[in-house]
């Protein structure tokens, strides 16, 4: 591993974890292309290395981190979190945007789904916050962007579990909240409606039914990109025409 330059060391670093599609993948690129360093992980090691590879060329003189990872395993989320510390020394934001859904009503969805959108939805940015939060405490800074959804404030029909994950992922958001506001660490729940990503491949609505993610990830840099006294608690933001 090559040693980061005085101007990468300067740098802010993002982490992110599902940082090859869709909405993190957007955030991603917004970041980097404001100079910051960027960590993060993914399940897909092809995608991964093509993500290091284009963001290399593109961005000379920062720096970059991937790791394959399985969001819902425990230990290797761990061991990732401490392989992005090892390499940057310091975190400056956190993005916990790994996800997945699986649609399904509570009386009839397939055994199983609730423990794996658990494990992979909520799990995943409550054991990865713990990982990164004692050097942002030693910072005594830091900016947290846990990824919810409008499932996370609205149950709807076909929900089932992805719903009450979501739910689950908002009441960790305001407890860290709650937590760190005297800590000079922020906390945004970032609250989007239908986006067109991976999960909605073989649609047949139009696209302006939608999001694009490039939206998210520039509301995400709006919130990041103010006073550090101003924190802004929540991100709403819905297709024009409204929830699908």
């Amino acid at each position: 591993m090559r040693e980061a330059s005085k101007f990468e060391a300067m740098l802010k670093t993002i982490l992110i974890s599902g940082c090859t599609k869709g909405i993190g993948l957007a955030i991603v690129h917004k970041f980097a292309g404001n100079e910051f360093n960027v960590a993060g992980c993914a399940r897909n090691q092809a995608e991964l290395t093509e993500l290091f590879k284009e963001l290399s060329v593109k961005y000379p003189n920062q720096k970059f981190f991937f790791e394959t990872c399985d969001v819902a395993n425990k230990d290797a989320l761990k061991d990732f979190a401490q392989d992005a510390l090892k390499e940057f020394g310091k975190i400056d934001v956190l993005v916990n945007n790994a996800g997945i859904y699986l649609p399904g009503m509570v009386q009839d969805e397939a055994a199983g789904n609730f423990e794996l959108l658990m494990a992979t939805n909520v799990n995943s940015a409550y054991h990865l916050t713990r990982a990164i939060l004692p050097l942002m405490l030693n910072q005594k800074s830091g900016h947290i962007f846990n990824i919810c959804s409008t499932a996370s404030i609205m149950a709807y029909p076909n929900g089932g579990s992805y719903s009450i994950s979501k739910y689950a992922m908002m009441g960790l958001n305001q407890v860290l909240r709650a937590e760190l506001k005297n800590k000079n660490i922020k906390v945004t729940a970032v609250i989007p409606g239908a986006t067109l990503t991976n999960s909605w491949d073989g649609t047949e609505l139009p696209e302006e039914r939608f999001l694009p993610a490039s939206d998210i990830a520039k509301m995400v840099w709006a919130a990041y990109d103010l006073s550090d006294t101003a924190n802004v608690e929540e991100i709403l933001i819905r297709p024009v025409l409204g929830d699908i």
